[in-house]
This record gives C-alpha cells, sequence and structure tokens, in this order.
C-alpha cells in the first residue's frame, strides 16, 4: 500500500485478536521510527515504554476504564514525558551531539546556552506542556509506522495518568504517561473496521493562502 492507502486502512481499533502476536522485528520497527520522530531542540524530552508483562497490562485496565485494547493487544506501548526536564538534559544532549558529529563541545555552546535559556525559563506548568506536545509527535510517527507495516492500533487518552504511573513506578523512572498505544492485529468481530473512515473533504480541511 501507498501511504495514504495505508493510513485510509488503519482506524482505532476497539477490539484485538488476543491470539495473535507482532514478530520481534515488527515490533523492533515501529520502535526505531518512534525514536526517529523530531522533537524541540532534538532533545527527546520522553520515552517509549513497551509494557511486555501481562500482569501489569491487565492491572492498568481499571484505570483505562475498562478498555481491554489494554490488554488484548499483541503488545502496548505507553509514551511517557519526561516529568522534569533539566539542564543536565541539555548537558547530555549536547555531549550525545559532539560525540555523534564529531564536533567539540566548546564549537556547541551557543546552542546549548540557547536551550538552557529555554529551560530555565519556562514555568513548571508550561515546561510540562511543552514537555507532553512532544509526545504527541511520537504518536504521529508510531501511528503512521503501524499503518505502513499493516499493525493495528488505538491511540488512548482515556485513563487515569496518576493511576498508570503508579501501577508502572514511573515515579522512580522520572517520567509521567501521557498517552497508551496499544498494537497488534484487530479482532475478526470489531466491527468498526467495516465503517467509512470520516474526514472532512479535503478543500474544507485545507487552506491555501
Amino acid at each position: 500500500m501507498n501511504i495514504i492507502e495505508s493510513l485510509n486502512w488503519r482506524y482505532a481499533t476497539k477490539k484485538f485478536d488476543a491470539t495473535k502476536k507482532l514478530d520481534d522485528a515488527t515490533v523492533q520497527t515501529i520502535l526505531e521510527a518512534g525514536n526517529l520522530s523530531a522533537s524541540s531542540y532534538g532533545l527527546q524530552p520522553w520515552k517509549i515504554v513497551l509494557v511486555k508483562n501481562p500482569e501489569l497490562r491487565e492491572a492498568l485496565v481499571p484505570h483505562a476504564w475498562g478498555q481491554k485494547q489494554v490488554s488484548d493487544a499483541s503488545h502496548l506501548i505507553v509514551i511517557a514525558r519526561t516529568a522534569e526536564l533539566t539542564v543536565e538534559d541539555v548537558e547530555a544532549f549536547i555531549q550525545n551531539v559532539s560525540a555523534t558529529r564529531g564536533i567539540p563541545e566548546e564549537a556547541l555552546g551557543d546552542y546549548k546556552g540557547m536551550m538552557v535559556n529555554t529551560v530555565n525559563n519556562l514555568s513548571d506548568a508550561d515546561k510540562d506542556n511543552w514537555v507532553a506536545k512532544q509526545a504527541y509527535i511520537v504518536l504521529g510517527n508510531l501511528l503512521t509506522a503501524c499503518a505502513q507495516l499493516q499493525v493495528d492500533s488505538t491511540p488512548m487518552e482515556g485513563f487515569v495518568p496518576a493511576e498508570v504511573d503508579k501501577v508502572l513506578g514511573f515515579e522512580e523512572l522520572g517520567l509521567k504517561s501521557t498517552v497508551l498505544l496499544p498494537i497488534g492485529y484487530r479482532a475478526e468481530d470489531d466491527d468498526y473496521q467495516h465503517l467509512a473512515k470520516v474526514r472532512k473533504p479535503l478543500e474544507e480541511a485545507i487552506v491555501t493562502l
């Protein structure tokens, strides 16, 4: 399928076939696509958390409004944002840039200073909002990668973040859950797969100036 056909094929899967599992290579490709997502300054203030433990996934269902996709899908991805973005995160990023591109850290001083100013000058609330937005860029990439690979997916905001964080031990990891993404294969009796996709016509959705 081409990209448009793939995106027309995908839908928010309401019921997964719990007997069908994704192979490791497919999951790895999806995770790599997520890791290649754009982020402000390239800081990647998030983690893509792959929840494989079935007991943990079952424990999450009550905190996801009883939605069984969390436990029935082949795999569960949680896109979690960094709970507290700090200057240390900027310094680690600069070290990575230096090592990857062979640029002395001193030559990156102005770039580092710009990022440090951003991190230091944002209020805690604004910083958290900024970081959360980065997680949704990851979500978009993951959804598209899944569609291209003919893997079903369901982006989910319908959950209680504080409770999910408790179950997954995110406080100790310095993370906050932002969005859930069960992935796998649709059940044959999920009637939603047969519904026509509803979108605005292009002439309504697109503005050309």
